[in-house]
């Protein structure tokens, strides 16, 4: 199933984690560097280099997931060390599978079975991985591994790459159904879909970009019925614009050809990649521009909102226009405005830049590990208020999808709905998502009586 599809059913689909863990020097970081196949792991020939929960992406055989490197594990650590083994409790609680890494060469160790007894308690799938087997010689002790009662060990070289193949094919094994990497295709005209109440300019602005009459144009309202399409180029760039009819009060209401068309419009919207919203500068805002808004916005498409008749404006209008924008149009803040004039041409060709940013925007991903840069320093600078004596925490996310940008938070615990409305605001103003919807969703770790 392709990401539009899956946005079209609803439904998006998350990378899944793997968490890396073990004692300290076994070559977790070497381990990680060799999977994501660059070296971005800091690795040094002393244990303990690795401190903080690092994601990665990841891609093997077509497939997507993140890796989670973890600092050394010891079951009885204090200070710092303790610290580290904390964290990487938290990396197993929010992963679907881990990877266990042990040293082949020393055999099994007492902290390596302190670290199954963990694992065991956490129910995740495990697949074994028997570091540090360079030649056929060393493969024999990689069997000793058995004895961990974690079925059978993977013997590698992170070092050398030797088995890592094996090993990354039971690591998508034990992961759930990881997404395809999205294959490049030939993409025609960007969709763009005019949308707004009747009587508000939509045909006026087709005409005016197309340079010609392509649409029927009358004082009357509702002129338009059927979405009516046309290749338009602003700036050098094609796109393909879809004129709407005007969008009734109450589609319930609606009868004949109205019902149809409203139907007809609300398939543009979801047709189209981004929506200008035309709103008549001279009149107030009404309810039912804010609904088209959020009906756009619910769509998950890129917008542009284009204030028209700006020709009809005067000075007093567009004070009162702005006190409006402020009070009932706060909550569409991210999208682009454009002041302009279909009638007689004003500033239609800045709908171009427009639409390009937010399409930027819409199409943006974040990758892993700077997102989780971002919210390790939002976390510890506005941390999760207290509740019950409970202080829920994010132990980590990743971006689900683009277009729109939907990110999926893994937590400790119920977040309240206003954190979320404020790690989202912080993600607009770091990662410049203006024009675009973004989504979070937040997934709850199970409490360990749930997954009894």
């Amino acid at each position: 199933m392709s990401e539009h599809e899956q946005q079209e059913q609803g439904t998006t689909t998350v990378r899944p984690v793997v968490a890396v863990v073990g004692r300290p020097n076994v070559g977790k970081s070497t381990l990680v560097n060799r999977i994501i196949g660059r070296r971005a792991a800091v690795v040094q020939d002393v244990p303990g280099v690795t401190r903080d929960r690092v994601s990665y992406d990841a891609r093997w055989n077509g497939r997507e997931f993140v890796v989670v490197d973890t600092g050394g594990w010891a079951p009885d650590a204090q200070g710092m060390a303790a610290q580290i083994a904390e964290q990487a409790e938290l990396a197993i609680a929010a992963a679907d599978a881990v990877l266990l890494v042990v040293d082949a060469t020393v055999g099994v160790q007492d902290v390596d079975e302190a670290v199954v007894r963990v694992l065991r308690r956490s129910r995740k799938p495990v697949v074994l991985a028997a570091n540090k087997v360079d030649d056929q010689r060393t493969e024999a002790e990689a069997a000793s591994m058995w004895n961990l009662g974690l079925g059978q060990p993977y013997p590698v070289s992170a070092l050398h790459g030797r088995g890592s193949g094996d090993l990354l094919d039971a690591v998508l094994e034990a992961l759930p159904e990881a997404p395809r990497e999205a294959e490049e295709v030939p993409r025609g005209p960007r969709r763009v879909a005019i949308v707004g109440k009747p009587n508000v300019g939509k045909s006026s602005l087709l005409n005016k970009l197309s340079g010609q009459q392509r649409a029927v144009v009358d004082d009357a309202s509702g002129t338009t019925v059927d979405p009516v399409d046309e290749l338009v180029e602003i700036g050098g760039t094609t796109y393909q614009f879809i004129d709407t009819a005007g969008i009734r009060r109450r589609v319930k209401e609606a009868s004949g050809h109205e019902y149809y068309a409203s139907l007809r419009t609300q398939g543009a919207i979801e047709r189209a990649e981004v929506c200008i919203v035309v709103i008549d500068a001279s009149a107030p805002v009404t309810e039912q521009d804010l609904r088209i808004l959020t009906m756009v916005e619910e769509a998950g498409r890129a917008l542009v909102v284009a204030f028209n008749k700006w020709d009809l404006t005067d000075d007093e209008r567009r004070f009162y226009l702005n006190r409006e924008i402020e009070r009932d149009m706060v909550q569409f803040g991210w999208a682009g405005h454009v002041n302009m004039s279909a009638l007689t041409g004003r500033h239609v060709d800045r709908l171009g830049v427009a639409i390009e940013g937010a399409l930027a925007a819409w199409e943006t991903r974040v990758p892993t590990g700077k997102l989780n840069a971002f919210l390790g320093r939002v976390v510890a600078a506005h941390p999760h208020p207290v509740r019950s004596g409970k202080q829920p925490r994010i132990l980590f996310g990743t971006q689900a999808q683009a277009g729109p940008p939907t990110f999926v938070l893994f937590t400790s615990g119920q977040i309240e709905p206003q954190y979320v409305r404020f790690v989202e605001r912080r993600l607009r103003e770091d990662f410049d998502f203006q024009g675009t919807p973004i989504h979070l969703e937040v997934r709850a770790r199970e409490k360990r009586k749930e997954r009894s």
